[in-house]
């Protein structure tokens, strides 16, 4: 049982190396902020020409909620052009959009299949009827909804002197029940605790899927969104840090997004994510390293996650579980194997939970269920964290292939439940 104690000593010891400046993060926001503040506003925002690209897959339920919030911004309309891929579409998505105001394309592609697929045509159609361009390009998933001044925030950020800005990503549906709030947590855990203290140190943020703003300067770098891996947000995210720019973060440009609620369509996202992830780092890893090495610590940042802690948590159970049944088949107690690995397990739980519990105070009035469900769901946000071990597992092993998730979570049925307040329109 030494080996298995010194095997826990090492995973600990990693662990803390890789991760402890996550914890360092936490004050940032609330020491820095406030000057950050003080300063953007005092910068005067330029008006800039923004390009709304939207990718939906039969998202007939939500799509008109979305253009509906973009429609009721602040920022001048004018100035803001929503253009919609309907990929793959087998119900009356494209009629939605175009009833709401978007120009929208269309795409039948059963081979190319996922959003970066998507966004490539997007561009594509872009480039070719729109020659002089935009200044930006602003992503959003379908099932979105902003809050009213979310553009003219971006916009000055924007107007800093970013190539990319990524936003507060909120949930309509936290107090659906212990998956959707799992992930809600993370998200706000996410921009609070991560991209805002990175913002505010002068590093690299990331962007997460949805809500980001890349500069023309960007696409003509790229060319039409080459990024195609699973986790085609993190590979872009990655690309960018690696040619030297730095995404930063607005935190007044609050977003809400639809979480999934079923444990198998959770499981299927999170599969195709630890898949993505794994994909990133295999292909920009050494590159990764490479900038490590130089002192940048924007790359750092990314490896750790890009490689996330459950990849480790796993290696760490697995050892344990082979030590404690190699030492009870050589002789050892089974008592002091069970013993180790519980004070593991409760370790990672306790740590989850601080992380849960700190976001969920400081975060409150950015989560909209009851106060029984908001203590209730930080207890059970290191459950769900948890439920990521087997995911990371699996995708060691999975092929991987992007599905999309079904929305429901439309304004009438917001309005229905009491939850009106999420709805600018």
């Amino acid at each position: 049982m030494d080996t298995l104690r010194m095997t826990n000593y090492i995973i600990a010891v990693v662990f803390f190396v890789c991760y402890a400046y996550q914890f360092l993060y936490i004050p940032v926001p609330w020491l820095l902020a406030k000057r950050k503040a003080a300063k953007t506003v005092a910068l005067e925002a330029t008006p800039h020409n923004y390009a709304v690209l939207i990718c939906a897959r039969n998202e007939s339920a939500v799509i008109a909620d979305l253009i509906g919030s973009l429609r009721s911004q602040t920022y001048d309309q004018s100035l803001l052009h929503i253009f919609v891929l309907a990929d793959n579409c087998t119900d009356d998505t494209s009629a939605i959009a175009r009833s709401a105001g978007a120009t929208v394309y269309e795409r039948f592609n059963n081979v190319q299949v996922g959003k970066g697929y998507a966004l490539q045509t997007l561009l594509g159609h872009l480039e070719q009827d729109y020659p002089a361009g935009f200044d930006g390009y602003i992503v959003f998933d379908a099932d979105n909804i902003l809050d009213p001044g979310y553009i003219a925030a971006m916009n000055r950020t924007f107007s800093q002197g970013y190539d990319i800005v990524t936003s507060y990503r909120n949930s309509k549906n936290y107090g659906d029940n212990w998956i959707s709030a799992g992930y809600a947590l993370w998200f706000l855990r996410e921009s609070r605790y991560l991209n805002h203290a990175r913002s505010l140190l002068g590093t690299s943020c990331a962007v997460s899927g949805t809500g980001f703003l890349f500069s023309r300067a960007v696409l003509e770098e790229t060319g039409p969104w080459p990024f195609h891996l699973l986790t085609e947000d993190i590979q872009f995210s990655v690309h960018e840090i690696l040619q030297g720019r730095k995404v930063a973060f607005a935190p007044d440009a609050v977003l809400y997004d639809e979480q999934p609620t079923t444990f198998r369509q959770s499981w299927r996202q999170r599969l195709r994510w630890s898949k993505g992830y794994l994909q990133v780092f295999q292909r920009y890893g050494t590159r990764l390293l490479g900038g490590v090495l130089r002192g940048n610590f924007s790359c750092f940042d990314m490896s750790m996650a890009i490689m996330p802690a459950f990849v480790l948590s796993t290696v760490s159970i697995a050892s344990n579980l082979a030590l404690a049944i190699w030492g009870v088949w050589t002789g050892g107690s089974i008592l002091i194997a069970l013993q180790s690995l519980g004070q593991m397990l409760l370790s990672m739980y306790l740590t989850l939970f601080v992380i849960g519990a700190i976001t969920t105070v400081t975060e409150r009035r950015h989560i909209h269920t009851g106060r029984a469900r908001r203590v209730l769901y930080a207890f059970t946000f290191p459950l769900f964290m948890f439920t990521y071990l087997p995911i990371s597992l699996a995708a060691l092993f999975s092929k991987g292939e992007w599905k999309p998730i079904e929305h429901r979570v439309s304004a009438a049925s917001l309005r229905s439940s009491g939850r009106s307040e999420l709805l600018p329109f």
